[in-house]
């Protein structure tokens, strides 16, 4: 099982990136993946999840109406579009796969991570 994160880098206030987490080992069809950030001296948090095959998606309050979680079945990929990236969204962003079909916010229900990624919002 491997998790492998990309696609972070720098970018001014008001702009976006898309982070795609690539999977090998295992299938989206029974595992959720969740997107998590830990910023510098503070703890890691959970950004946005996405259940099993077709199940719902969830997200942090914080990113609400700026971000969005899809999966690529055929690519075994999940990608968090980030839009309107603010300097709070400044972060090493990593990707997981949890234990269950069905995602949530805690960490330790995720047993698989990825290495991170990090996001710089500066101007």
């Amino acid at each position: 099982v491997q998790l492998q994160a990309s696609g972070g880098g720098s970018v001014q206030p008001g702009g976006s990136l898309r982070l795609s987490c690539a999977t090998s080992g295992f299938s989206l069809d029974y595992y959720a993946i969740g997107w998590f950030r830990q910023a510098p001296g503070k703890e890691r948090e959970p950004v946005s999840c996405i259940s099993a095959a077709d199940g719902p998606t969830n997200y942090a309050d914080s990113v609400k109406g700026r971000f969005t979680i899809s999966r690529d079945r055929a690519k075994n990929t999940v990608y968090l579009q980030m839009n309107n990236l603010t300097p709070e969204d400044t972060a090493v962003y990593y990707c997981a796969a949890s234990r269950y079909a069905s995602g949530g916010p805690q960490v330790g229900q995720y047993t698989k991570w990825g290495q991170g990624t990090l996001v710089t919002v500066s101007s």
